[in-house]
This record gives C-alpha cells, sequence and structure tokens, in this order.
C-alpha cells in the first residue's frame, strides 16, 4: 500500500513538470512569433533609446522604426494563401 501511494505522488510530481515544459514552450512559441512579426520594430526602437541615454540623436532610429511598424501592419493586412506567398515573404512587405 505504501508502495502504491509513493508512485502514485511520484507520478503526480512527474505530471506537474510536464505542464510546466508544456506552458514554457508556448510561452516560447509566442515570443518567437511576436519577434518575427515585430523584431525590425524593437531593434529599431532599442537602438534609439541607447543612442539617446548616450547624448546622441536617435530620431534616425526612430524613423526607421515608424518605417518597420508599418511595413509589419502592412503585412498583417495581407491575405493569407499560398497564391500570396511570394508577397508575405517579401522584405519590402509585398507593396
Amino acid at each position: 500500500m505504501r508502495r502504491r501511494i509513493a508512485y502514485t505522488k511520484l507520478r503526480q510530481l512527474g505530471q506537474g513538470m510536464s505542464e510546466y515544459i508544456i506552458i514554457t514552450a508556448l510561452v516560447a512559441v509566442a515570443g518567437i512569433g511576436l519577434f518575427a512579426a515585430f523584431g525590425d520594430v524593437l531593434q529599431n526602437q532599442m537602438a534609439a533609446m541607447s543612442r539617446e541615454m548616450a547624448g546622441q540623436s536617435g530620431s534616425q532610429d526612430i524613423a526607421n522604426a515608424q518605417s518597420s511598424a508599418t511595413t509589419a501592419q502592412n503585412r498583417a493586412r495581407q491575405a493569407d494563401s499560398l497564391a500570396t506567398y511570394n508577397q508575405q515573404t517579401n522584405a519590402s512587405g509585398g507593396n
């Protein structure tokens, strides 16, 4: 009887770890997706903040971030199908 209780507790610990791994994987996939969609915008914004903190002008990086945001917005508006695959993956956003 004691072995059975110990085995059940051990299984429950394994189940908790499995759930934790699944949640962590989902968060990682969501993060990768967000970075793929907004990576250029984030990179330009971070560059602008770094320049401003160093006492330099970050206006060019801010303009680049706005341009990247517009490109990302245009990509999000595109219809997703195999017919528009080349436009979806085009670096210029298909414009």
